[in-house]
C-alpha cells in the first residue's frame, strides 16, 4: 500500500517499526515529489530496504523534542537545508528579511533558522555524539570549500570545519548516500566513507599532500583570508576541475585541518535517472498539512514534469552545474509519459502541464557526440563564447516528446516553464523550428527569456551571448505571432549590479528597453551566493579567468541606483532618477530616458 515516509512517532509505530535506520531532518515541509531532495533521498533508501523517518522543520528553540522523537537511528542523520540556501531563502539581494518561505504551509517565514544545515547538525552531536551525521544539498554543497558569504561580508571557512558534521555529499546525491548507508550497514567506520566519490571530509590531523594530476591542494583558508588574489586563484581551480567528468581530488588547508572533496560520480544513466523519477512518490504534502495552507513551492510544480538534470549553460552567477554537473542527465520518454499519465490520473489534474523541462528547457538528450572528448574538457560552457563542435543540439528528440505529451488523453495544453537557451539554435540542429513550434504551441499569452543585460561586457562577466541575440529572437518571435495572429509577448529578464556593470551600463540597458516599448517586470538585483564565478568576481574584485581587476558595485547606494534604471517608466522613480544621472554627469541620458525638465531635489537612498 502507498504511504508516505513517516513524519511522526505515530506513524512508525503504524508501520511496525520497533527501530528507524535513517533519520532525515531539513527546513523545507515534506512534500513527496521528485522534484524535493528530501523525498528523493528518503524513497532511494526506502527502495534499497531501509526504514526512513523525515524530521521536517523541527523547532530548534524549545527543548529539542523534535529531534529526539525518533530517537537514535541505527545508521545515520541526514541533514538539508532543504531545497533552497536558507539564507537565499531568508533575505533579499538588500539583505532584508523576508517575510514568507515558499516551502513551508501558508508561506509561513520563521520555521527553519538562518543557516540550518549548521544549525541541526549542532544539535544532533550534541543529543546523539556518537551517531553520523551527513550534510547534504544545496547549501551544503556550495558551501564543502572556503567561500565567500554575502550576508556576513566576509570568507567563511568549509562548513565543515564550523560544523561537527561526519561527511559532506555534495551534489546530487542518490548513489552516494546509497552506498553510505550500506557501508554503515556493514559496520563499517566513518573513515571508510572517505573513499567514497562525491564527499568531501575534514582530517583533523597533518597529511602528505602529494600534487599531481589526481591531487590539488589549493590556497590555505588562512591565505584566502589574507589576500583575495588566492581565493580568486582557487576559484579558478575548482571551477575548472568541476568541468570535467575526469577531476582531480582537492584538498585545502584550514589551520591544523585539511578538508578533502573527492571527485564525483559520472554522470547518471538514462536508466538511473528514471529508476529515482519512477520511485513510488506520493506527489503531494504530507497531510498533516493541510489544515495550515498550501506550501507555494508545490503548487509552483505539482503540474509540471521534469525531464532532465544538470546544466552546460555556465553563466557565471549559476549555481545547477556546480550541484547537478555540467553533463545532461535525461529520462527516458517511457519514464516521462509514465509521469505523465499518472499526473492524469490525479483527481484534482485540470489538464494543464505547467512545465515540461528542466534547469534549461531545451537541453533534452543533448550531449558530446565523442565521449572521451568530453571526459577530461574543463571548458565551462559548451555553448558560449562559441558552441563547441563535439556537441550533440539536436532539438528534434525534444519536438517529438512534447507531441506524444500532448497526444496523450486528459492533456490540454502542455506549456513550457523552463528557461529556453536561444544561444542552442542554429538551423541545422532544429532550434529554430523548436522555437515556432514552442511559441505556436507552449505559450500561455507570455514567454520569457533571460538576456539579462545589453552591454557587451556585462555579458561577457555573466558569460551569456550578445544583446544580438535577443533582439534577433524578438524579431522571429513577432513574425511567428504576427502570422499566426496571436498577441503574445515576449519577456526579457534582467539582472543589475553584477560584477562588471556600471550606472552608464544600467542607464544603456534603460535606453534600450524604451526604445523596444518595454516596462521591466523581470528583474533582480544581483545576489551573491557561495561557489558562483560572479560572487567571487563581487568579493575579490578579479576575474579569476585571467586575474585582472574588474569594477564591481558593492555600496548599497551604488547598488540602489542601479536598479532604479529599471523604472525609467514610474513617474514616482523619473525625480530620482534624473538626480542619480545628474550626480554621476550623466546628464546626456536624461533626455534619452525622461525628457527635459530640471533637476529634482537630492536622490536619498531610502527612496
Amino acid at each position: 500500500m502507498s504511504h508516505f515516509l513517516p513524519i511522526t512517532l505515530d506513524e512508525v509505530k503504524r508501520l511496525g517499526w520497533e527501530t528507524v535506520d535513517v533519520v532525515l531532518v531539513t527546513g523545507d515541509a515534506y512534500i513527496d515529489h521528485p522534484a524535493f531532495g528530501t523525498a528523493v533521498i528518503g524513497r532511494t533508501l526506502e527502495a534499497a530496504g531501509y526504514r526512513v523517518a523525515v524530521i521536517p522543520q523541527p523547532n530548534w528553540r524549545d527543548d529539542l523534542r523534535d529531534f529526539r522523537k525518533f530517537g537514535r537511528p541505527r545508521l545515520f542523520f541526514g541533514v538539508t537545508s532543504g531545497a533552497m540556501d536558507s539564507m537565499v531563502n531568508h533575505y533579499t539581494a538588500a539583505r532584508r528579511l523576508r517575510h514568507d518561505d515558499a516551502y513551508t504551509p501558508g508561506g509561513q517565514a520563521g520555521f527553519r533558522p538562518d543557516r540550518a544545515t549548521y544549525v541541526y547538525s549542532r544539535i544532533l552531536k550534541q543529543l546523539y555524539p556518537d551517531v553520523p551525521v551527513i550534510i547534504a544539498g544545496i547549501e551544503a554543497s556550495m558551501r564543502r570549500l572556503a567561500h565567500y558569504d554575502y550576508w556576513d561580508d566576509k570568507l567563511f571557512p568549509s562548513i565543515l570545519i564550523d560544523t561537527p558534521a561526519d561527511l559532506l555529499n555534495y551534489g546530487m546525491g542518490e548513489r552516494t548516500t546509497l552506498k553510505i548507508a550500506r557501508l554503515l550497514d556493514e559496520g563499517q567506520p566513518i573513515e571508510v566513507l572517505y573513499q567514497l566519490p562525491q564527499v568531501a571530509y575534514r582530517v583533523n590531523q597533518n597529511i602528505q599532500i602529494t600534487q599531481n594530476n589526481q591531487t590539488i591542494e589549493l590556497h590555505s583558508f588562512e591565505e584566502c583570508q589574507r589576500s583575495k588574489r588566492a581565493e580568486a586563484d582557487n576559484y579558478r581551480i575548482i571551477e575548472l576541475e568541476s568541468n570535467k567528468i575526469e577531476c582531480a581530488t582537492l584538498v585545502q588547508r584550514h589551520g591544523n585541518s585539511f578538508i578533502v572533496v573527492n571527485p564525483p560520480e559520472p554522470p547518471m544513466t538514462t536508466e538511473e535517472i528514471d529508476a529515482s523519477f519512477d520511485l513510488p512518490y506520493m506527489r503531494m504534502p504530507h497531510p498533516k498539512y493541510k489544515k495550515r495552507g498550501t506550501i507555494p513551492a508545490y503548487e509552483m510544480i505539482k503540474n509540471s514534469v521534469n525531464i532532465h538534470r544538470g546544466c552546460f549553460g555556465g553563466c557565471s552567477f549559476c549555481t545547477i552545474s556546480a550541484h547537478q554537473g555540467k553533463q545532461i542527465a535525461s529520462r527516458s520518454e517511457a519514464s516521462i509519459l509514465k509521469e505523465v499519465k499518472a499526473l492524469v490520473e490525479r483527481e484534482d489534474f485540470n489538464g494543464v502541464i505547467t512545465d515540461l523541462g528542466g534547469p534549461s528547457a531545451n537541453m533534452y538528450r543533448m550531449a558530446g557526440r565523442n565521449a572521451e572528448l568530453c571526459r577530461r574538457c574543463p571548458r565551462y560552457s559548451c555553448i558560449q563564447p562559441t558552441m563547441c563542435r563535439n556537441l550533440q543540439s539536436d532539438h528534434r528528440p525534444l519536438l517529438d516528446l512534447y507531441k506524444k505529451v500532448s497526444a496523450i488523453p486528459g492533456i490540454k495544453h502542455v506549456y513550457i516553464g523552463s528557461g529556453i537557451r536561444c544561444d542552442l539554435f542554429t538551423e541545422q540542429n532544429g532550434g529554430w523550428d523548436y522555437f515556432k513550434h514552442v511559441v505556436l504551441h507552449h505559450v500561455s499569452g507570455r514567454l520569457k527569456v533571460a538576456p539579462e543585460h545589453t552591454s557587451h561586457k556585462v555579458l561577457s562577466m555573466m558569460r551569456k551571448p550578445s544583446f544580438e541575440l535577443f533582439l534577433e529572437t524578438k524579431h522571429r518571435f513577432d513574425e511567428i505571432c504576427k502570422q499566426a495572429g496571436l498577441r503574445y509577448q515576449l519577456i526579457p529578464y534582467f539582472i543589475s549590479s553584477h560584477p562588471g556593470c556600471q550606472l552608464k551600463d544600467m542607464a544603456d540597458l534603460a535606453v534600450e528597453m524604451k526604445r523596444l516599448g518595454y516596462r521591466l517586470e523581470q528583474i533582480q538585483d544581483f545576489t551573491p551566493t557561495p561557489m558562483t564565478l560572479s560572487t567571487e568576481m563581487y568579493y575579490t574584485g578579479i576575474n579569476p579567468e585571467n586575474m585582472e581587476p574588474i569594477y564591481v558595485a558593492t555600496a548599497p547606494d551604488e547598488k540602489k541606483a542601479q536598479n532604479l534604471m529599471f523604472f525609467y517608466y514610474k513617474k514616482e522613480c523619473q525625480p530620482a532618477i534624473r538626480q542619480v544621472l545628474h550626480n554621476h554627469h550623466l546628464d546626456a541620458y536624461i533626455p534619452k530616458l525622461l525628457g527635459f525638465a530640471k533637476p529634482a531635489a537630492k536622490y536619498s537612498s531610502k527612496h
